[in-house]
């Protein structure tokens, strides 16, 4: 069983994989075109802040420059009054103030409002004390240093002249303004006097009409608009000549910075746009990669994917972790052979029904995939153990007859998660806590329920309870420790005496194994040969007993004692292997006994498998002084084909042959024809597994050659066995 940290790698590195196919490139492209809105937002924003900037301080310089003369001229001649006189004529409304602020002269209407801060122009190289006109509210001096344009209340007023009719005031009082203009006719040229004749004013702004409009009939019909801004400009001697700027934004000027403004718009809605199709694009691509991922292509439904990573969702789910769930292992058992009598594609089509009449009775929140080829997972909830089982059951009867011209049978192993449970065990040697807990393993419990019907073709139900759990601990435990055991000798060898029934002497012995767990602990191979079977350490276990007994038997030699024959179990695994004869032959050669001494014992189901490259390594093991054995003979289907191509040279008869009710007439009859077929093919009969006086006294009758069985000894240590040798 894996360690936390181990599990934490685990999880962490199929989280990894998930995350790859449930991520997907749509918050990349989101955060691509937002860097490129904000991007083409900011350089449009950028060049409109200069063009604006530009646009002011060249209409500020141009004004200014006009003030600035006026005061340059009153600066040079303040005593003069013709000077005066000819100021009141200028177009540019002033104030000039002394030391204290009281107006010493003023042409025009006073809208000073003498709110103002220092402005900065050309890059601030110099510095102007601007007010604000109190009359009008679309340009202001900023405390940052710059002049503010309040373009939406601009905007907003030149919709009003567009779609309204606005009343204006020409500048002065009508005639008296024209009269003005006429006396003075070198002041200006003639396009100025038409112009000054069509300022007028309203909202607090002065607005220029085109040259040959009479009348403010709407936008169509302005040429500019003049927006007022006052000035202070030092007139010496304390005094200040403080000035009505007025500046003039042309139609196109404020057009220009609206379609700016437009066009940043426009650019931020297609990038939008743009934006939220790659977004539904990616969205739609990663949909159709997830269903591919999670897709299984035989039923068409979900397959195992899916079922790891919604079942780890369901079990550690804030709510659903509050539910009882089951982990269920359903397999198809016939599916096999409906193939073989079919074929695959129409086996396929026969899971692919299956999957949707269970996909049919389980709720949403319940997961179904498609594991492997005939097994299905599946994560339920349940109230009770019992009202899952009659729900198991029903899903299996449904199922069972899913064809009418077939009937069909299938198992369920399940391993059961309460609610009230924080870990997978309840003993706490191998405890696994909740949040560590992945779904595979409890569907692996689940497996290991159903396993124990594997024997069987019937359909039945078999819950993971205590003895499954003790049993997959002790596996666990068995393959930690199996290396180990090797190295440190912990496995021991007894030997089963064979005795001649006619005359009672020792002529052989079996080799079997004991396990010393412990001090006080021996385990019988039954509990640990099959785990070694599966995981194919039975190989290094006959090595190991192969070494050991021809370990002994030299020693024994050496010792003067009378040797008698003893065989060595060799695992079917082994015939997979071309050089089987040759190891062996090394092993006992390595250890200095004599070939005749060592009788290589094979189990009937060996037979079944390879057969030339068995009858190979048997003609090569008896070439090298080896003798062969059948073990188990009539305790499965045997072959009479494999006596006749096998050239054995002992037949040992399995145990069954004298227990159960056919011990008697019929299994005498039995056993005396296969110890007259071993004898007539030239083998060596043994009887294991007897232990009854009649039955040694039947089988010398027989001719039966040796018997090995309770009735004569047990299996016993060396320590024993040597006694033996030595009577």
């Amino acid at each position: 069983m894996a360690n936390a940290k181990d599990r934490v790698k685990i999880k962490k590195k199929r989280t990894k994989i998930f995350r790859k196919v449930r991520n997907n490139n749509s918050f990349g492209t989101f955060f691509a075109y937002l860097f490129l809105l904000v991007l083409f937002s900011a350089i449009f924003v950028t060049i409109a802040g200069f063009f604006v900037e530009y646009i002011l301080e060249s209409k500020f310089y141009e004004e200014y420059s006009k003030l600035s003369t006026v005061a340059e001229i009153y600066e040079g001649s303040k005593s003069d009054d013709n000077i005066i006189q000819t100021m009141m004529k200028t177009s540019n409304d002033f104030l000039i103030t002394d030391k204290t602020g009281n107006i010493l002269h003023q042409k025009g209407k006073n809208t000073c409002s003498f709110e103002g801060n220092t402005v900065y122009l050309s890059d601030k190289a110099d510095k102007f004390l601007i007010y604000k006109d109190s009359d009008s509210d679309y340009l202001y001096p900023g405390k940052d240093g710059y002049i503010k344009v309040r373009w939406k209340q601009i905007w907003d007023l030149y919709s009003k002249m567009l779609f309204d009719k606005i009343e204006f005031t020409v500048e002065g009082s009508g005639d008296e303004a024209g009269d003005e203009a006429d006396d003075e006719p070198d002041a200006a040229s003639e396009d100025t006097v038409v112009a000054e004749k069509k300022l007028h004013e309203a909202h607090g702004v002065y607005v220029t009409l085109n040259a040959d409009s009479d009348d403010v009939n709407g936008i169509r019909d302005i040429d500019s608009i003049k927006i007022p801004l006052w000035v202070s400009i030092d007139a010496g001697d304390g005094e200040n000549f403080v000035g009505k700027m007025l500046f003039s934004f042309n139609i196109k000027d404020v057009v220009l910075v609206f379609e700016i403004a437009l066009a940043i718009v426009v650019v931020a809605v297609v990038l939008s746009i743009l934006m939220m199709i790659s977004i539904i694009s990616g969205i739609i691509k990663y949909r159709r990669v997830r269903n591919l991922f999670y897709k299984d292509f035989v039923t068409d439904g979900k397959n195992w994917n899916w079922y790891l990573i919604n079942g780890d969702k369901r079990i550690h789910g804030f709510y659903s972790r509050n539910q009882n769930w089951a982990a269920v292992n359903f397999v198809f058992k016939n599916y096999r052979n409906y193939c073989l009598c079919h074929s695959v594609p129409e086996g396929e089509e026969a899971l692919a029904k299956i999957n949707k009449v269970i996909e049919g009775s389980i709720d949403k929140s319940e997961i179904c995939a498609h594991a492997t080829t005939s097994n299905f997972a599946l994560l339920l909830r349940y109230e009770n153990e019992e009202e899952l089982r009659q729900r198991l059951n029903q899903l299996i009867e449904e199922l069972s007859h899913i064809e009418e011209e077939h009937e069909f049978s299938f198992q369920a192993g399940v391993a059961l998660l309460p609610s009230d449970s924080n870990t997978i065990n309840d003993t706490d040697e191998g405890r696994i806590p909740r949040k560590e807990l992945f779904i595979d393993d409890i569907y692996n419990n689940a497996c290991s329920a159903r396993a124990v019907l594997s024997d069987t073709d019937e359909s039945g139900i078999q819950f993971f309870d205590k003895n499954l759990l003790d049993d997959q601990k002790w596996t666990d435990i068995v393959q930690e420790r199996q290396a180990a055991a090797i190295s440190g000798e912990e496995f021991k060898v007894y030997y089963q005496p064979k005795y001649n029934p006619q005359d009672n002497t020792l002529r052989g012995a079996e080799a079997l194994i004991r396990w010393q767990f412990s001090e006080d602990e021996l385990v019988p191979p039954g509990k640990f040969i099959p785990i070694f079977e599966k995981n194919g350490f039975i190989t290094e276990i006959d090595h190991y007993m192969i070494r050991h007994v021809a370990r002994d038997q030299k020693m024994w030699l050496d010792q003067g004692y009378k040797c008698v024959p003893v065989s060595v179990n060799v695992s079917r695994a082994h015939f997979i292997e071309t050089d089987l004869a040759e190891q062996i032959l090394g092993m006992v050669d390595e250890e200095g006994c004599p070939h005749n001494l060592i009788e290589i014992e094979l189990t009937e189901s060996a037979f079944f498998d390879d057969k030339k490259a068995m009858i190979e390594t048997i003609k090569k093991l008896k070439s090298y002084g080896f003798a062969v054995s059948m073990d188990d003979f009539g305790a499965g289907y045997s072959s009479l084909n494999s006596l006749k191509d096998m050239p054995l040279d002992v037949l040992k008869l399995d145990a069954d042959f004298f227990r159960g009710e056919d011990a008697g007439e019929r299994g005498q009859i039995v056993v005396s024809e296969a110890i007259r077929l071993g004898k007539s093919l030239n083998m060596r009969i043994v009887a294991e597994g007897v232990e009854e006086k009649e039955q040694v006294e039947f089988l010398a009758s027989q001719g039966c050659d040796m018997i090995q069985g309770y009735y004569y000894a047990k299996p016993m240590p060396k320590s024993d066995y040597v006694s033996r040798m030595s009577k």
